[in-house]
């Protein structure tokens, strides 16, 4: 699948003001509430392209909104890449050097690797590792629903569903390219209490993506305890969502050769009927589905070996 011509439909926000933050990490601001609490953390630009959640934080600035209790970490991630971003070709700002996104483990953080990703993320680490509930914000390629990505673990799974929105809830291990901030550290220990959610709002520069991920975020807030009552009456309908449906991710289909192709151009969330049903080749290798009723999870377009062509899956309980 060829990337689409782009439809922009979003403003980047100006964050220039924002760099010196109050934390002594550029563009990190952190709101105390002066009251004991949770360490409530949302990041996003994690991919420089993905305008979103920047919206979301210039609308938690705007609208003057502080936590009732404990501090609210605001994170612009890959701030670098999110600058360089270009209404014409705006698919290169995904990131500057590697993906941000997969290069939080011990193993990376900790060597001598030293890119503009890693670099970054070495300068958040005790941010991130520090927080109780952690929300990263994110879009996709595709015109898709979007997708709150809460981990393989029950304690995630609970978490989400405590959040309701969006409507469907992934549970899922990541990807073998690398590890996502969201599992890192104590997030991805089922024994320890922090946790951690990634919203994908919707694909990157359609509109809605941006009302996906104001909303997403009060409601993160609110679960957390954090959200004034004059927020939550003034943003959020008094009415709670549908109860979301979890989709248990079994296999994540990583590419092995440059000649990965699917059969149709997917865009996730749809359901294949039979088990065996062949979806895609990797050079002579079919993909096949593993079971009935699969359901396909943010196929890509970057079909690239070492990359995650899907996420194949079936929907969990009632």
């Amino acid at each position: 699948m060829a990337e689409p011509r782009p439809v922009i439909e979003l403003t980047p926000p100006d964050i220039s003001g924002w760099r010196a933050g109050n934390t002594g990490i550029d563009y990190v601001t952190r709101i105390d509430s002066l009251s004991p609490g949770p360490n409530v953390v949302v990041t996003a630009a994690v991919h420089g392209n993905e305008l979103c959640g920047v919206i979301a934080l210039d609308f938690l600035r705007r609208e003057a909104i502080r936590p009732t209790r404990g501090t609210l970490t605001l994170v612009v991630c890959n701030y670098a890449a999110y600058l360089s971003f270009d209404r014409s070709n705006p698919y290169p700002s995904r990131f500057v050097d590697e993906d941000f996104n997969r290069v939080w483990s011990h193993a990376v953080l900790d060597s001598a690797r030293r890119t503009v990703e890693t670099v970054r993320a070495r300068e958040i680490r005790p941010i991130v590792a520090a927080a109780d509930f952690l929300l990263d914000i994110h879009s996709m390629q595709n015109i898709s629903a979007p997708l709150m990505l809460c981990g393989p673990h029950e304690k995630g799974r609970r978490f989400a569903l405590e959040v309701g929105f969006p409507a469907h809830v992934v549970s899922d291990a990541g990807h073998a390219a690398g590890q996502r901030m969201r599992d890192y550290g104590a997030f991805g220990d089922p024994a320890m209490p922090q946790n951690a959610l990634l919203v994908e709002c919707g694909q990157h520069w359609e509109a809605r993506s941006a009302d996906v991920a104001r909303e997403t975020l009060l409601r993160f807030l609110d679960a957390v305890g954090v959200l004034a009552a004059k927020d939550r009456d003034r943003f959020l309908d008094p009415a709670p969502p549908p109860k979301p449906r979890v989709i248990e991710v079994t296999e994540a289909v990583t590419i092995r050769t440059e000649q990965f192709r699917f059969h149709s151009d997917f865009v996730g969330l749809e359901v294949i009927a039979k088990r065996g049903t062949e979806i895609g080749r990797d050079g002579d290798r079919p993909l096949l589905t593993p079971y009935d009723d699969c359901v396909l999870i943010m196929p890509t377009r970057r079909l690239k070996p070492g990359q995650t062509a899907v996420r194949l899956g079936r929907f969990v309980g009632a």
